[in-house]
């Protein structure tokens, strides 16, 4: 019997990532999601210097849009696109949200791109969207008492310590450097600078988690527009190009009981063979960070260091802006900016956009030329379900 080699996805090769945007941060709003995406396009149109009618194309992630979706939004700002797409992937929607976009700019089905993660935060509103996050929850977690995500990624960060042994405190160096990185970040809701010791003594959640383990929920949104390089050119827009990217979903369900890796490790050494790349050759990385286990768990699966020696890793490598290392998550990521529901899922994206493109809000990382964007996403019990990464490198001025 034959059996025929995985195809590896196509080039990205025309494609570029223009107008990095944020709709800033806040605790909590009374707006619904509808006007954050709603602030987002309309920065997106001044940013790019276009007018709202060049945007053909409108991609978009939310937990709290219902019982709206991506097809209403389009007659709420009077957009006329031919092409359309709604990303319910969470952390993982950014990367998602740039590769179909880019196959379609790739594909002649739109010209210009609007990408956008977007979500409100009511009081209570958090609450009752983990009760209606998914029917597995609500129908095979929760019966048992389990305690939202924080009881999830519990299980999750144990099952981790036990396995590689290792330390809570082993966790604090990525905590701390995202406060250092977003103390320089304007839209960052938490500033306040944080020790070992604030990390080690900060208040009992769920099993080993603590409250600096964890993200703090709020409203706001993050965007950017996807279109030919020809079209940035011809605007006088400073780019991003992808050299590779990939996703796999719902990955070693078989294998691990409770989840230590999410499928990156399965696409990553086709990811930088494509790019013509690997990890030493990053200069920004951009995990997902809901938890730092799962910070950890993409360091080691996208090469970076070797299966269970994040915590090593992380010991000995500087992630600040500054500290001559690999810089991670420069803007302070969702530990310390907040978790703004799916636009989470985009922030990584957005902030190596201006890192790459020299338009950061915050530091500016000196000679910032390539960087590795990561998502994770939809998580129900014992694992995350999405994994997806990007190679992002600055275009030329031409």
């Amino acid at each position: 019997m034959t059996t025929n080699k995985q195809k590896q996805p196509a080039s990205y090769d025309g494609v570029a990532l223009v107008a990095p945007v944020t709709v800033p941060y806040e605790r909590f709003s009374e707006y619904g999601a509808q006007w954050f995406f709603g602030r987002a396009l309309a920065e997106l149109v001044k940013s790019a210097d276009i007018e709202k009618k060049d945007i053909d194309g409108l991609a978009v992630s939310s937990f709290t849009l219902a019982p709206d979706s991506v097809i209403t939004l389009t007659q709420y700002f009077s957009l006329t696109p031919r092409w359309i797409e709604q990303i319910p992937l969470g952390g993982a929607s950014g990367v998602v949200a740039l590769r179909r976009a880019a196959r379609a700019i790739q594909a002649g089905d739109a010209e210009v791109i609007a990408c956008i993660g977007a979500d409100t935060n009511k009081k209570e509103g958090f609450r009752e969207l983990v009760e209606n996050f998914s029917s597995f929850s609500a129908s095979s977690s929760y019966p048992y008492g389990a305690a939202g995500p924080n009881g999830a990624f519990a299980l999750i960060t144990q099952h981790y310590m036990d396995r590689f042994e290792v330390k809570r405190e082993d966790f604090a160096p990525i905590a701390m450097a995202q406060r250092h990185n977003a103390r320089a970040y304007k839209h960052a809701l938490i500033k306040k600078p944080m020790s070992r010791e604030d990390y080690l003594d900060a208040r009992p959640i769920a099993g080993p988690l603590h409250m600096l383990d964890c993200v703090m929920p709020c409203a706001g949104a993050e965007a950017f527009l996807v279109m030919s390089i020809d079209r940035a050119r011809s605007l006088g827009q400073p780019y991003v190009v992808i050299r590779a990217a990939d996703e796999l979903h719902n990955a070693y369900t078989d294998e691990d009981a409770i989840q230590v890796r999410a499928g990156w490790d399965s696409f990553a050494p086709g990811m930088y063979e494509r790019a013509g790349l690997g990890p030493k050759d990053m200069n920004l990385l951009y995990t997902y960070d809901d938890y730092p286990v799962i910070s950890m768990m993409q360091m080691e699966d996208l090469g970076f260091c070797t299966k269970g020696k994040a915590a090593e890793f992380v010991q000995n490598t500087p992630l600040t802006f500054d500290g001559g290392g690999l810089v991670h998550n420069s803007s302070g990521g969702q530990l310390s900016c907040g978790q703004a529901g799916s636009a989470a899922g985009y922030i990584g994206v957005v902030e190596a956009m201006r890192q790459l493109t020299g338009a950061a809000l915050g530091q500016q990382v000196a000679d910032a030329q390539r960087a590795l964007v990561s998502g994770y996403g939809m998580i129900n019990y014992d694992r995350g379900l999405c994994a997806t990464a990007a190679i992002l490198e600055t275009g030329d001025k031409k």
